[in-house]
């Protein structure tokens, strides 16, 4: 989901989650907001990365135009007659080493299937035109994704003698929503899904995030979030004067004198500094340490701990501390908090720009799909100062989308995959409580057939990553009732 939808260099993710498939990379973006010992699920040289050919507009028979979408196979596991595993790329690079390991492996063993991973176009490496101008952008949407899925799944098949073989598809974060509305939507192809962390109801306005980053503070100390609280309202008044810039540039370790000119400023550099904590929150424990994949072991207890050191000064100087412990953790010399630069960097249209990671692809997609936007408008919340309208002034500034299109798209994405009420069968959708994301997920079976795994104590796409001796047991029977459920939905 993910990961969520914004530039920050601290984020220590991109939107991804594939940000891929829930895997995080230093330096992108952040879509959906990630160590210990690892249980390795499969061993061997790592996926040799494919190529397939795709139409660039489904839609349009009459456009012609082609390009060259990555994908990734692992043909270790799979026994004549198996089922074919789907993992779906997301906002980021797809990541090979989720074809070496990840409990989908674990249960892909188990029944003999054969295993895929295909990125989504216009991230990674698949790029479907000349550069990310807007007018390219166009071709970028879910929609577009899940008819790439199809044709691809479609034309394997025959090539490879699957047509009669079943389907199941996996993602985690927005590639979790996309598995959900590939059964939905083409459940002549897809047999069933596994929709991890997946946020199916768009939003243009979703302060319910930054609400359950309290209450996850919370659970580790009620005092927590009161401090982070306190410090966050004391940098808002110290940058309402202008003459505690050098002394605030100098405490956040800036790389260029803050300058408070819009509001616009003061919004960037206030939430830049709020991700420290939603992206620990997100991913809070989880288990991405593994080859090929970021991971940190910065948790809550850590940023709580550091937030109720009175040794350290009042909660603003606590705040400052955390963001300089972020950056020592992922390496950064300084911290570029400056919307200016945010601005240049994700209006540049070059496959070679600071934003193509991933950046200027997602913030694209909440402006025309989904919303998301993460904003400080609820009081039960512990920021202040980044509301909705710093996020959709963005859309306007990046892509000349205006707030009526925008809340007109979100809307349209409700009534095309049905939000909250998604009719379907044999999709399960697990999420732990922790993430934030949960509250545009499925969190209670909606049939039978249509089941909610609600994982307390874990965080975002928790249950896809390699199982670990510190694991909940909840987690642990979290991963074995899906792989249950697909035991018996692959007899159907």
């Amino acid at each position: 989901m993910a990961c969520e939808g914004r530039v920050l260099l601290l984020r220590g993710v991109t939107l991804l989650v594939g940000f891929s498939v829930c895997a995080v990379v230093q330096g992108q973006v952040k879509g959906f907001r990630r160590f210990g010992h690892v249980q390795r699920v499969q061993r061997g040289a790592a996926s040799e990365e494919q190529w397939f050919t795709q139409k660039l507009d489904h839609f349009n028979g009459a456009d012609p135009r082609e390009w060259k979408q990555r994908y990734f196979v692992n043909e270790n596991f799979y026994k004549p007659g198996g089922p074919v595993f789907l993992m779906i790329g997301g906002e980021g690079p797809a990541n090979p080493a989720w074809m070496q390991h990840g409990t989908w492996l674990t249960y892909a063993e188990k029944v003999g299937a054969l295993c895929l991973m295909l990125e989504h176009r216009f991230y990674g490496k698949s790029h479907p035109t000349v550069d990310l101008s807007t007018d390219n952008l166009r071709f970028l949407s879910s929609r577009q994704a899940l008819a790439d899925l199809a044709h691809f799944h479609t034309k394997i098949a025959e090539d490879r003698g699957l047509t009669n073989r079943k389907l199941v598809a996996f993602g985690g974060s927005y590639p979790g929503s996309l598995a959900a509305w590939f059964r939905l939507k083409y459940p002549h192809l897809v047999h069933a899904s596994v929709a991890t962390s997946a946020p199916v109801h768009a939003t243009v306005n979703f302060p319910e995030y930054l609400e359950v980053v309290w209450r996850s503070l919370a659970s580790e100390n009620p005092e927590c979030p009161r401090l982070v609280k306190k410090a966050s309202d004391a940098l808002v008044e110290r940058l309402k004067d202008p003459k505690t810039h050098d002394n605030i540039t100098k405490d956040f370790n800036l790389c260029s004198r803050l300058q408070i000119q819009t509001e616009m400023d003061s919004a960037y550099f206030l939430e830049t500094l709020a991700g420290n904590f939603m992206d620990v929150v997100q991913y809070n424990e989880d288990n991405r340490g593994f080859e090929g994949v970021t991971g940190t072991n910065i948790t809550i207890k850590v940023l709580c701990g550091v937030m109720a050191d009175s040794s350290l000064g009042d909660p603003y100087a606590r705040y400052a501390a955390v963001a300089r412990l972020m950056m020592d953790t992922f390496s950064m010399k300084c911290l570029d908090a400056s919307y200016t630069t945010n601005l240049r960097d994700m209006t540049n249209t070059s496959w070679e720009g600071p934003a193509a990671g991933g950046g200027r692809q997602w913030v694209y997609q909440t402006c025309t799909e989904f919303g998301f936007y993460q904003s400080t408008d609820s009081p039960n919340q512990p920021f202040t100062g980044f509301p909705l309208a710093y996020h959709v002034k963005q859309c306007a500034a990046y892509y000349n989308v205006s707030a009526a299109q925008l809340a007109e798209a979100v809307a349209q994405t409700n009534e095309y995959y049905g939000g909250y009420d998604i009719r379907s069968s044999r999709i399960v959708f697990p999420n732990g409580s922790i993430d934030p994301w949960h509250a545009l997920g499925i969190t209670k079976d909606i049939t039978a057939n249509l089941p909610a795994v609600f994982i307390k104590g874990t965080a975002h796409c928790a249950n896809m990553y390699p199982a670990r001796s510190e694991d909940l047991a909840q987690l642990d029977l979290a991963r074995d009732h899906v792989s249950l459920l697909l035991q018996q939905w692959l007899k159907q």
